[in-house]
C-alpha cells in the first residue's frame, strides 16, 4: 500500500441494459480524510460507492481499498476494510435485537464468545446506544436505526466508512447526533450526500460527479462557492453559504 486507502484510475461501469454509470473517474482518499460525494440523482455516486465493496465490479480501469484490488478474491478483506453504511438501515437491520446485529459480522468473521460481547457493546457505546442493545431493530427511530447500522460496522474495525445518503429520513436532532458522532471518527469516510450543508459541516474535500464523470475535486468551501458549477451539476449554493461575498459567479 503506497498511502492512500481507496484509489480508481479511469474507473467506468456500464449496467448490463448498455446505461453508463461512470465513466474514467479517478481519484485517491488518504487515512484520515472526510470525503464528499455529491451530484443530482443518476449522477452515478451511488454506483460509485458500490465498486468499493464490490457490489459492483468495474467493467473499464481499476480500483482498489487498503492496497486490494476490488476483486472476487479480495471481497472478504475489502468489505472489513471499507466498511459500507447503506441509505436505508432496514437493508443492514435483519436480526432479533440490536445486539445480535453488530454482532452478526463479528460471528461472521470467527469472533469467539469470550470476546464477542466486549467488542459489541464496545461498538454500541462508540455510537451512543448500549441501552438499545436488548431492542427489536423494528422498534427503533430512524436515527436510532442510522446509529445501530453505523455500530455494526464500526465494530468490525474498517478503515474506511463508506456511506450513502446518511442524514435521508432524519429529523433535524438526529442529524446533528449523526454529525457530531461523525466528528469523533478517526475513519477515512466518503460520503454520497444531497446534504450540502451535511458536507460542508462534514468533509473537508468535495468531490462533484456529473453524468458520471468528475466535474470537480477540491476544498469543499471552495467548490462550493463556485456558483456556475453548481449550477451546471444541478446542485444549489448550501443555505449556509448564500450571500457569501465569495460566492459570485
Amino acid at each position: 500500500m503506497n498511502g492512500y486507502l481507496i484509489e480508481a484510475e479511469n474507473l467506468s461501469y456500464v449496467y448490463p441494459d448498455g446505461t453508463r454509470g461512470i465513466s474514467k473517474v479517478s481519484f485517491k482518499v488518504a487515512p484520515g480524510e472526510a470525503v464528499a460525494l455529491v451530484g443530482e440523482n443518476g449522477a452515478g455516486k451511488s454506483t460509485l460507492l458500490q465498486h468499493l465493496s464490490g457490489c459492483l465490479f468495474a467493467t473499464g480501469g481499476v480500483v482498489s481499498v487498503a492496497g486490494l484490488p476490488v476483486i472476487k478474491e479480495n471481497l472478504p478483506a475489502v468489505r472489513r476494510a471499507a466498511g459500507m453504511i447503506f441509505q436505508n438501515p432496514d437493508d443492514q437491520l435483519f436480526m432479533p435485537t440490536v445486539f445480535d446485529d453488530v454482532a452478526f459480522g463479528l460471528l461472521n468473521l470467527g469472533v469467539g464468545e469470550g470476546e464477542l460481547e466486549a467488542m459489541v457493546l464496545k461498538a454500541l457505546e462508540t455510537v451512543g446506544i448500549a441501552h438499545l442493545r436488548a431492542r427489536p431493530p423494528y422498534r427503533l427511530s430512524q436515527g436510532e436505526k442510522r446509529a445501530a447500522a453505523i455500530a455494526a460496522v464500526v465494530a468490525l474495525e474498517p478503515e474506511v466508512l463508506v456511506m450513502d445518503e446518511p442524514t435521508s429520513n432524519l429529523d433535524p436532532r438526529a442529524r446533528r447526533r449523526l454529525m457530531r458522532l461523525l466528528k469523533t471518527f478517526d475513519h477515512a469516510k466518503i460520503i454520497a450526500t444531497h446534504d450540502l450543508d451535511f458536507a460542508l459541516e462534514i468533509c473537508d474535500r468535495t468531490i462533484v460527479i456529473h453524468e458520471g464523470t468528475i466535474a470537480a475535486d477540491g476544498p469543499t468551501t471552495e467548490v462550493f462557492s463556485k456558483a456556475d458549477l453548481l449550477e451546471r451539476c444541478n446542485l444549489e449554493t448550501p443555505p449556509s453559504m448564500r450571500g457569501c461575498p465569495n460566492c459570485a459567479r
